[in-house]
């Protein structure tokens, strides 16, 4: 898995799911090895890193709560 500094030099995006929410989004980057998030709010702040099937794992999680 990348380090910390490798996530912050990726190109970040809002996810699409974001809208507009008042900057109340996630950033989704993909490095190398793994897909991460973090809070636009604070970009500075703590980076949830992924290996891609994990990250699959994770949305299928978050969308089976709707």
């Amino acid at each position: 898995m990348e380090s910390t500094e490798m996530l912050t030099a990726i190109q970040w995006r809002k996810s699409s799911y974001s809208g507009d929410q008042g900057g109340n989004c996630v950033e989704v980057a993909e490095a190398t090895a793994s897909v991460a998030i973090r809070d636009s709010k604070n970009t500075a702040g703590p980076i949830l890193a992924f290996e891609p099937t994990a990250f699959t794992a994770f949305l299928d999680w978050t969308t089976a709560a709707e």
